[in-house]
């Protein structure tokens, strides 16, 4: 899917009615993160059915954020916790992708970045993270309908640079950093017993990982296990409790966004020990393989990425100009080479690495 818009003619002018991308259901938001030396404020979409990540005309008024946690109910997309360079945040924000205004919303009991964060019934669920001076095993629930943070069971670990995915109902959260070392632990969360129960560990110890549910799995992607940023990825069987190690991506990458959209994972961007990349590829499960995508239009890494679905204007988030689509593809891709060359991208992007 991805590399057939690549094998069309470069040649061609315009691209032929018959292979006009369709409008997509789902699209994918990355907000932010860390990238030229600094947190950003970019707000990117990517459209699956283009292969194109779409630059959008607006940022938060409140300003830049990286190492935060997010999700999306509804029609709003919600921040939660991070980091601008100097404070670390309890404050919340939330985006409404119809009315495209942004709004302030309760803080959280604790400051939080590298906090991991999911939507699950409605709610907001924030775990763990660091406040610039301690790691947390505390978690607090956000409910829309009341606008409060609602401190809940703490993890049995401390856990910053973790992630989170849900899976049929229950919170699966893997990896981090605990002050010490990484984690190769993990833990699942079940709401109606508000219980944590721990996990079999996983193949490698894994921070500043990323993971997501794709079918009946967890997989747990990439990372950095206390030496080398990681290109590895494993998926986890709820049945039978044990981890599977999958085909590794072509990128090593800690840091990144990861979503599911068309029924693969999208590894996106991230800091691969050097400096920040823009590398997108996706994996197909049946396949077992990894295929490159469209390159961000900047590189970074300590963001997050979003699936959305159900739009009621989903046509302002795709690519809107179907003509010379394939030109565009190829200018944008060789622009990005060029800039790599020259463009040092500062190695904070590893932030938690100096703090310790």
């Amino acid at each position: 899917m991805i590399n057939q818009l690549r094998e069309i003619a470069v040649s061609m002018m315009k691209t032929p009615a018959i292979a006009t991308p369709r409008l997509p259901h789902e699209v994918i938001f990355t907000v932010g993160g860390w990238g030229e030396g600094q947190s950003q404020s970019i707000i990117e979409t990517y459209d699956t059915r283009a292969d194109r990540w779409i630059k959008l005309p607006t940022e938060d008024p409140a300003g830049p954020r990286a190492y935060y946690g997010a999700a999306y109910i509804g029609r709003h997309l919600y921040f939660v916790g991070g980091y601008d360079g100097v404070e670390h945040f309890n404050t919340c924000r939330r985006f409404d992708m119809v009315q495209k205004d942004w709004q302030e919303i309760a803080p959280m009991h604790c400051k939080r970045c590298y906090v991991s964060v999911v939507a699950l019934d409605g709610k907001v669920y924030a775990m763990g993270g660091y406040n610039g001076s301690n790691r947390h095993n505390s978690v607090e629930r956000y409910d829309p309908q009341t606008n409060q943070w609602t401190l809940i069971a703490p993890m049995g670990s401390l856990r910053s640079d973790a992630d989170a995915c849900t899976l049929n109902g229950m919170i699966y959260i893997a990896g981090g950093f605990n002050g010490h070392e990484c984690l190769n632990t993990a833990e699942m969360y079940d709401p109606h017993t508000n219980s944590w129960s721990p996990l079999p560990p996983m193949l490698h110890r894994r921070s500043g990982v990323s993971c997501a549910a794709l079918g009946d799995s967890v997989y747990v992607v990439g990372g950095f296990n206390g030496l080398i940023r990681l290109n590895g990825c494993e998926r986890y069987d709820p049945t039978t409790r044990r981890w599977t190690a999958c085909k590794e991506m072509y990128h090593q990458r800690s840091n990144f966004g990861l979503e599911v959209i068309d029924d693969m994972l999208f590894a996106i961007g991230g800091y691969d020990g050097v400096s920040a990349i823009a590398y997108v590829e996706c994996y197909s499960p049946d396949a077992n393989e990894w295929l490159e995508a469209t390159d961000l239009s900047m590189m970074r890494s300590a963001f997050r990425a979003v699936t959305v679905s159900g739009l009621p204007n989903i046509q302002d988030y795709v690519h809107s100009n179907k003509e010379n689509l394939i030109n565009e593809l190829n200018q944008h891709r060789h622009g990005l080479r060029n800039a790599s060359n020259v463009v040092a991208s500062t190695s904070t992007s590893d932030i938690e690495d100096e703090l310790d």
